[in-house]
């Protein structure tokens, strides 16, 4: 089981550290630059940014995690209706893999 309070409260860090990118776009464009480190992507998200996500993720070799609904990871990362979130640093994506490690890897 996840701990959600924990996984935003990590998520709310790596905002403030300016190591996360929200959006399809932003998010698009640091696995093309090879700076994402992570990517969660909403259990909401459409099922079209969900496949481009998994096929990019796949191949870039970057773990990609299905977390909460759009709200909560837009709220979590100071951000309005983002699906998709990228962590650019290792020590947040070390840090959120441990606390996901209950949930369910897509990529």
């Amino acid at each position: 089981m996840i701990n959600y309070q924990k996984l935003y409260g990590l998520i709310g860090l790596a905002t403030k550290a300016s190591k996360l990118v929200a959006g399809t776009d932003a998010c698009i464009e640091s696995i093309e630059n090879k700076s994402a480190k992570l990517i969660l992507i909403a259990q909401d998200a459409s099922e079209r940014t969900k496949k481009l996500f998994k096929e990019k993720c796949k191949s870039f070799n970057i773990p990609i995690y299905e977390v909460g609904e759009i709200e909560t990871l837009s709220k979590a990362s100071g951000k309005t209706n983002k699906a998709v979130i990228c962590i650019k640093e290792n020590g947040f994506t070390e840090s959120i893999k441990k606390v996901i490690v209950g949930g369910e890897a897509i990529g």
